[in-house]
């Protein structure tokens, strides 16, 4: 289980950056593979943004994707939970959190 899940995770990252509002329609389509294999577990998601170049996941999520300020294109992941915009003067640093719950 330890393998599949980060598997998961690395290979859908950029399809789980999305706005505050509309959730992706990736999520449902995850979530929904998820509960098949892993019965009585959800995955949960949150979106996170701070005003600096590191954005930090709530307690118990991992950084699955980032998004940067500024046109930056380069970030990375840090201690799994930390995104990190790596280009100068950054404004602000989004972060898609996820975690998986029973249910």
């Amino acid at each position: 289980m330890k393998f599949y899940i980060p598997a998961l995770v690395l290979l859908l990252a950029p399809a789980l950056v999305t706005g505050r509002e509309a959730p992706c329609r990736i999520d449902d389509a995850i979530k929904s593979i998820v509960s098949q294999y892993y019965k009585n577990m959800e995955l949960d998601c949150v979106f996170v943004t701070e005003k600096s170049s590191l954005c930090t996941c709530p307690a118990g999520y991992i950084a699955t994707a980032c998004s940067c300020g500024s046109a930056c294109g380069s970030w990375d992941i840090r201690s799994s939970n930390v995104c990190h915009c790596q280009c100068a003067n950054m404004d602000w640093t989004a972060a898609r959190c996820c975690r998986m719950k029973p249910q």
